[in-house]
């Protein structure tokens, strides 16, 4: 059977790579008993995978986790009794499990079906005057928003336009800091790191912030299906 989790990852933890975090994950199933269904062939591998990477210090509010088992195969109403429920007990703090469901009406990959997501950046902006909406408006009235981008294949940078992936950009006040909210093509057809916005945009605004000292957020992935609504238990 098929089932997909989604968690939050938030605090301190957030600093623990995605390899470490894959390994807290396999390392919960075994200790609760729940056995991994594996693949075939001469290097096995559990059936599991996460939607999308979390970079580095990142927090993530809705993230996803599939997984495939051996053996169980509980009805909708023991999901969370059976395999929840044991696993949240054992997680260690700032991971969080917040739903459940059946996946086998996923045909394809979390990943496959990802198209896009949403990140919140908070920039220190110091106690000068700024409009975060001018600003914005000054960034996306570009005709092109080039920054070199790492491609496949290809050793060194290429110069891109990295315009037509931003899906949406807007800002807002908090204080002496501006929140800036993305959503940006993610997947295997077209992906669009945050950090690519978040660095052209500190060129525009000109106000020699550190990237060490803003913040992101991912607060949800979005897929080709919606899979939200397949979710008994929050």
């Amino acid at each position: 059977m098929k089932y997909i989790i989604r968690f939050r990852k938030t605090g301190t933890i957030c600093y623990t790579s995605h390899l470490d975090i894959m390994k807290v994950f396999k390392r919960a199933f075994k200790r609760t008993g729940i056995r991994l269904a594996y693949s075939q062939g001469f290097n096995p591998h559990p059936k599991m995978g996460f939607a999308q990477p979390l970079s580095l210090g990142y927090e993530g509010l809705e993230e996803y986790i599939e997984f495939e088992t051996a053996e169980l195969n509980p009805d909708a109403g023991r999901m969370r009794e059976v395999l929840m429920e044991p696993l949240s007990s054992i997680m260690p703090e700032g991971l969080e499990l917040t739903g459940i469901c059946e996946g086998s009406w996923l045909k394809k990959t979390l990943a496959a079906e990802t198209e896009y997501a949403k990140y919140q950046a908070r920039i220190p902006m110091g106690d000068a005057a700024f409009d975060p909406e001018e600003l914005v408006k000054k960034y996306m009235l570009q005709d092109e928003i080039l920054t070199y981008k790492k491609q496949k294949k290809k050793p060194e940078p290429v110069l891109v336009n990295i315009k037509p992936k931003i899906r949406h950009l807007s800002a807002a006040k908090d204080g002496e800091n501006m929140i800036l909210a993305m959503e940006l093509d993610q997947g295997s057809e077209s992906n669009l790191s945050p950090e690519l916005v978040i660095t052209t945009f500190l060129e525009i605004i000109d106000r020699g912030t550190e990237r060490s000292d803003i913040d992101v957020t991912r607060s949800k992935i979005g897929f080709a299906k919606n899979i939200d609504k397949n979710f008994q238990f929050r």
